[in-house]
């Protein structure tokens, strides 16, 4: 049953929710499914654009697309039979992520235009005041931090790039209005990005100049129509396509046995993506500059069927030897040479590993998020929790990114564990939890002490998992099934509980117990006892 919705005036803004999610993406709609089925329905999602979506949103380049088959791509919940190839273009996947808000009544949860800048924790009212972009603020008992790790462009600071007059963006901000037929176009970067819209505009551009610091591993793509008939098929039988999805899990999961377990049976791998560029280029000096000197795997592995052969085309030149410098209209390559170009599209990635930087989420004490990871490291527990910051849940948190499954998987392994951790709160009647310093202190131990076996470790690269200190704070190493089997049930013993529900209530302001008793609040400070509240299965 969905959330009733409340009159914004009188009580959504000063009143004190039970949970505040942030983000709209997979994670976001995830987390709120989660808790609705735990029966708690108090809760707001904050979306600093005007729709929905994340970083499918965000991201309109052309040829965008998932690497991930379709049918893993998706919610195991709100299952979609219809995709119509086996690897769903953006379109469909921001248009599944809408259908999704609408056919599960998810819409009267957010409110858009509130970009969160930062969050403080309140240690005697026990709540999250979130603060955003234009100086709103939102209180809550609970904060989900679904932000994500793909929606902060990292644009890189190269000399002279303010004096370009020429037109310049990120592939993440993709400008419709700049036309590239006949253009000079220069692509910094060789990421995931630009394996699929290279080929898009190449052809398009009158000559597409890539500038590539290390090649990337990429593999031919599986990727073709899926018909009507068998999409009408999937969606009359409901169960074939759970079995199709579980054959697709297993096929994809199969594949951390080489990242994990022994790198050495990535070596076939490899040779079938050293043939995968010789069988497109013939030319030696491009097949050399376009193989890597590290073992596949250590970084990113992408997937495409055309990257190859577009840059094999004449009128797509790689450069290696990097930028020296950028002029009003030209780039200097690292061996002096100038190249003229009219447009320059930054295909350079994320900020991942240090994408809470620019937020002041303080917890207790007065210490920042930022602060504590920059002493002791991205430490979490379950990459969901962090000790001193109470009532705080990060969806996608450190080291659950993954490299060979959909992360998709993760998101709902982790939403259902934050449902049952704040039920948790609430069948004991109290005002929160902290996760133990020691069990933090374990679990991160331990996703550190194995990934030093897998590859991402001792593949003979640097990459964007690893933050300043050359630390691993992106992936989840080893089986996703592992993850799933470590976060199936809270376990109440890795947090302290702190406070009674009843006294965070007696300390609120009176217009916030008003404010919260019109609203017909289910839970939390400000209203009936948390003891009184609806608790669910959290599962």
């Amino acid at each position: 049953m969905a959330s009733p919705s409340m009159p914004e005036a009188v009580t959504d803004q000063d009143r004190v929710h039970e949970v505040v999610v942030v983000g709209s993406g997979f994670a976001g709609l995830a987390q709120l499914l989660a808790l609705r089925r735990a029966g708690i329905t108090d809760v707001v999602l904050l979306e600093k654009a005007d729709a929905l979506g994340g970083t499918w949103r965000d991201n309109t380049y052309p040829g965008c697309a998932c690497d991930i088959p379709s049918h893993m791509y998706s919610l195991s919940t709100v299952p979609n039979p219809d995709w119509s190839r086996s690897y769903s273009p953006q379109p469909e996947i921001r248009d599944y992520l809408e259908r999704v808000a609408d056919d599960e009544d998810l819409r009267g949860h957010v409110r858009f235009g509130q970009e969160m800048t930062g969050a403080t924790w309140d240690e005697h009212r026990r709540t999250w005041t979130v603060h955003t972009r234009g100086g709103r603020t939102w209180t809550a008992r609970f904060l989900v931090s679904a932000v994500g790790a793909l929606h902060l462009p990292k644009t890189p600071q190269l000399p002279g790039a303010d004096t370009f007059t020429g037109a310049s963006f990120h592939s993440a901000r993709w400008d419709h209005d700049v036309d590239l037929r006949g253009k000079q176009v220069a692509v910094i970067g060789t990421g995931a990005s630009a394996i699929q819209f290279v080929p898009q505009i190449a052809g398009v551009a009158a000559r597409v100049q890539l500038y590539q610091r290390t090649p990337a591993w990429v593999l031919p793509k599986g990727d073709r129509p899926l018909s009507g008939a068998r999409r009408g098929f999937l969606a009359r039988h409901p169960g074939v396509h759970r079995a199709y999805r579980a054959a697709v899990y297993a096929a994809l999961e199969s594949r951390a046995i080489g990242f994990h377990a022994n790198p050495a049976l990535l070596k076939p791998v490899e040779w079938l993506a050293t043939k995968n560029i010789e069988r497109s280029i013939d030319d030696p000096e491009l097949v050399a500059k376009l193989t890597p000197d590290y073992s596949i795997g250590c970084k990113r592995i992408l997937v495409s069927n055309d990257y190859y052969p577009a840059l094999a085309r004449p009128d797509v030149d790689v450069v290696t030897s990097g930028v020296r410098e950028v002029r009003a209209s030209s780039i200097v390559d690292g061996d002096g040479v100038e190249h003229d170009v009219d447009v320059i599209i930054y295909a350079t990635g994320f900020h991942v590993t240090d994408a809470y930087d620019g937020l002041e989420i303080t917890g207790r004490g007065g210490r920042t998020l930022r602060e504590t990871w920059a002493a002791e490291g991205m430490a979490t527990h379950l990459g969901m929790t962090v000790s001193d910051f109470p009532n705080l849940f990060l969806l996608l948190g450190p080291n659950t990114g993954l490299g060979h499954n959909s992360v998709v998987f993760m998101i709902e392994c982790q939403a259902r564990w934050v449902a049952q951790a704040i039920t948790a709160v609430h069948a004991r009647g109290m005002g929160g939890l902290d996760v133990r310093a020691e069990v933090q202190q374990r679990s991160n131990a331990a996703v550190q002490h194995r990934l030093q076996k897998g590859i991402w470790t001792r593949g003979g690269c640097t990459s964007w998992y690893l933050d300043a200190a050359g630390v691993n704070r992106t992936i989840w190493p080893g089986f996703t099934v592992r993850y799933w089997w470590e976060t199936r049930r809270f376990d109440p013993t890795d947090v302290e509980f702190f406070g009674r529900a009843a006294d965070a209530a007696v300390t609120a302001d009176a217009s916030d117990t008003a404010d919260t008793a019109d609203a017909g609040d289910a839970a939390g400070p400000g209203g009936a006892p948390a003891a009184a509240a609806p608790v669910g299965a959290g599962s």
